[in-house]
């Protein structure tokens, strides 16, 4: 027992397809009714209630409706890769998370032999080296720029480099036309046909404006701090390898999962920075932003954070990339127990190499 679509009801169909056009406009349900009034009204379909077509073609319908917190739906005309991730194609962002965090290190410490070799070198030349400054610096402007600069702590002068490579990402973010490059680059997806490189890329890429300041507002509360016991170049060695560890994190969990998405923001970065200092200075008292009055040790604020990520992947929450703040946090851990103590005070051998090679170049 079947029945054709009359007349009639197509030009009704019509109507609110029209109407379902108009409210796309304001929401993703808009576009999803639009499709399938407009797929109703350009065919007629038999219905037969024996075969159940018209109940599939119903639940189909409502399980459209449902509402997505994935980043992919965000950027709408942009091919997304997705579906299942072998995991043999963990093999070479495995690599690349290996190599990078080592190469960061090992960067880390030259430039901390860069540092202390320039400064040794402006002491002994003092009077001409002041000479030369004052002369180069003739601009007022460029005096009081210089000042302002000089006044700054050194966490605060590697928190603003790190804030304007954030931001100048964001604002690339917001011309459409470079959104396939930067869905491409600029956002971790173990599905995607390019994998290393947006493990770390990602880590300097946000979309939308809250996500932004809010990752800033926590960099800059806990780095200023934490570069003064650290130092510079130890804490971005320290950064740049917790964020291709937790894009990796988050690989790894979404190939388990079979759920590859996009990924995006510096907060694994960040969770290993909060894992460190949480776990170097554990009865250090910290409070909300909004809730001053209410305070609590590092320690349970690490503990509390950790709980949270764990949940929402066993539970598989889609909010936020789980995964990715766990790996992080982990990190900033073993660095704090671990990777300080066992590779950055045992990095002499990779000095000494260094200091041979630019020996030569000494005056």
């Amino acid at each position: 027992m079947g029945f054709a679509v009359d007349t009639k009801m197509i030009k009704l169909f019509r109507t609110f397809a029209v109407l379902a056009d108009v409210s796309c406009v304001q929401s993703n349900l808009g576009n999803t009714r639009s499709k399938y009034y407009s797929t109703l009204c350009n065919k007629q379909y038999n219905f037969s209630l024996r075969d159940g077509l018209f109940a599939q073609a119903k639940r189909q319908f409502k399980a459209n409706r449902k509402p997505s917190r994935s980043a992919d739906a965000t950027f709408e005309g942009i091919a997304v890769e997705s579906g299942p991730v072998p995991f043999k194609n963990l093999l070479k962002p495995l690599g690349f998370t290996i190599v990078f965090s080592a190469g960061s290190l090992a960067g880390a410490t030259i430039w901390q032999y860069e540092n202390m070799r320039t400064h040794a070198m402006s002491m002994v030349r003092k009077p001409t080296h002041w000479l030369q400054q004052s002369q180069k610096k003739m601009g007022a402007w460029r005096q009081e720029l210089n000042k302002q600069w000089n006044s700054l702590g050194e966490g605060e002068k590697l928190y603003i480099p790190l804030f304007i490579m954030n931001a100048i990402v964001f604002a690339v973010w917001r011309v459409p036309r470079f959104q396939p490059f930067m869905v491409k680059y600029f956002c971790s997806n173990p599905a995607a046909k390019v994998l290393c490189w947006p493990m770390i890329l990602s880590t300097f890429s946000h979309y939308s404006t809250f996500h932004l300041l809010a990752n800033m507002f926590v960099l800059y509360t806990f780095s200023t701090g934490v570069v003064q016991n650290m130092g510079k170049e130890q804490f971005l060695g320290m950064y740049l390898a917790g964020g291709v560890i937790s894009s990796f994190a988050s690989y790894l969990h979404k190939a388990i999962t079979c759920q590859a998405s996009l990924s995006l923001g510096a907060s694994g970065a960040i969770m290993s920075v909060l894992g460190y200092v949480c776990s170097e200075y554990p009865e250090t008292r910290l409070s909300i932003i909004f809730l001053p009055m209410f305070t609590f040790s590092a320690s349970i604020a690490l503990k509390v954070i950790i709980g949270i990520d764990v949940a929402g992947v066993v539970l598989g929450w889609k909010f936020f990339d789980h995964a990715a703040h766990l790996g992080g946090a982990l990190w900033g851990m073993s660095w704090c127990y671990w990777g300080n103590t066992y590779i950055w005070q045992k990095r002499e051998p990779l000095l000494q190499y260094w200091h041979s090679l630019r020996g030569g170049t000494s005056r």
